[in-house]
């Protein structure tokens, strides 16, 4: 068998993307990284640890950079978050442990947490130290978990560390999920992505790509497995349901960033309107403009006010030239062939909160291509199926239904985390499902001890 080339060297990122895309927040070097780890007060019962997801001991990590103890630092790090690297740049910190900063308090500006965090997780990996972990002893018991995205490989990583064998499917050529595919390259490169998981995988976990698994497949999997972890995450980007829908240049969000993450996609047209008012929708329309769209709007049913989108996103759109049409809807694609433009109604809202057609409001946007963000479906569905061959597992709303301390669905093989259980949430959100759910996993399975 022939060894395995490391994940950052399947891939090559196109020049062109390397240039349009650099880093939203450049990386501290060690002249401006300690004066900023000397500022931080080393709370106790510190809120920004509170705000994390992963609950990462942040003074802890902070005061060893300012000590010079750059090792123990990422060691503290990737202790409470084995994505500590990725996290540090995808992470919305402004509204997480930044924003909960006592700073705020006395109107200074908040510790730099997030790059602080990336300087430590950046010079680990410079130094080409291993990571600070070790599986732990064999135990003989496996667990099959569906999917390699954060969720799986924070879950992989737990379940390493006491010595259970985890082996992770996906139907993607490379590891990482939305981590490598779905988020925007001038927050997180897919290379850097690739970086992280390669030193996870050091930890012995096995991976299996390329590889669907249906109800049959997950039926097989269980009975060979002790246990099953499903970090199978949402299903494709929702439709409009109008016509013109099936002409080229309609695409999606997602396809769009995967497309110029891999390099196959380097340029695209003059005129792009993405319909949805979302992060991903941001970072899409954003992608257009950096990508050569001398015109790119983002348009939305209802107002600023009710837009999914963080403040400091729309912000950051706005600064890159994007234009916002807000209380519109579409009603129709037009194009011979190919898209010339979308047919919008304006809408208006009534004493109910709901939202209604303007009376001869109709207008034509033109555009070269759409793009959608208007949410992801479920595709959980399989697991409830009468012929699942596992038993059902209990969905609300297409979501997995979980013990949110353990992990555990309600079919106590099958443990489950990340967006297919919260309908889609941050990164460190499903980090922190997937940790949760690996040492649910190990207690369930009787194995306690972790190899440190």
């Amino acid at each position: 068998m022939s060894e395995r080339v490391p994940f950052p060297e399947q891939v090559s990122a196109a020049p062109e993307v390397v240039e349009r895309f650099g880093d939203l927040h450049p990386p501290f070097d060690r002249q401006a990284a300690v004066p900023e780890a000397n500022r931080c007060l080393y709370c106790f019962d510190a809120p920004c640890t509170i705000a994390c997801p992963t609950h990462i001991d942040v003074p802890s990590f902070i005061k060893k950079i300012a000590s010079g103890n750059l090792s123990g630092s990422a060691r503290t790090i990737l202790d409470a978050n084995i994505l500590g690297a990725s996290c540090s740049r995808a992470c919305p910190v402004e509204v997480l442990c930044e924003g909960a900063c006592v700073m705020h308090r006395y109107n200074k500006q908040p510790i730099q947490i997030a790059r602080l965090q990336r300087f430590a997780m950046d010079t680990l990996y410079e130094s080409g130290a291993p990571l600070p972990f070790e599986p732990g002893p064999e135990t003989g018991l496996s667990v099959a978990l569906i999917g390699a995205g954060p969720a799986s490989l924070a879950c992989a990583a737990e379940l390493r560390r006491r010595g259970i064998r985890a082996d992770l499917y996906d139907a993607h050529p490379l590891p990482g999920g939305l981590n490598t595919y779905g988020i925007a390259e001038y927050k997180l490169p897919l290379v850097e992505s690739l970086r992280e998981i390669e030193m996870l995988s050091q930890l012995g976990v096995e991976f299996h790509f390329e590889t669907k698994v249906d109800a049959a497949g997950l039926a097989e999997l269980e009975r060979t497995h002790d246990a099953v972890f499903l970090g199978i995450g949402l299903g494709a980007i929702h439709q409009l349901g109008v016509a013109g829908e099936q002409l080229a240049g309609v695409t999606n969000a997602l396809d769009l960033i995967a497309g110029y993450k891999s390099g196959a996609l380097t340029t695209v047209p003059k005129r792009v309107v993405v319909v949805g008012a979302g992060n991903t929708a941001i970072d899409a329309a954003i992608a257009s403009v950096r990508l050569g769209a001398r015109e790119v709007h983002i348009l939305y049913r209802r107002g600023q006010e009710q837009m999914s989108a963080f403040a400091f996103e729309y912000e950051h759109a706005k600064h890159e030239g994007v234009k916002f049409l807000w209380h519109v809807q579409p009603t129709g694609i037009r194009g011979d062939g190919a898209v010339k433009g979308l047919e919008l109604t304006r809408l208006a809202a009534t004493e109910d909160g709901s939202i209604v057609p303007e009376k001869d409001s109709a207008f034509v946007l033109e555009a070269d291509l759409i793009v959608l963000s208007i949410g992801q479906a479920t595709h959980a569905d399989f697991l409830s199926g009468p012929s699942s061959g596992f038993g059902k597992i209990q969905l609300e709303r297409g979501r997995i239904v979980i013990d949110r301390a353990t992990g555990q669905t309600s079919q106590p093989k099958f443990f489950a985390g990340g967006d297919c259980t919260n309908g889609g949430r941050e990164v460190v959100d499903a980090v922190a499902d997937g940790k949760r759910a690996g040492i649910g996993i190990a207690g369930w399975l009787g194995v306690q001890h972790v190899k440190v």
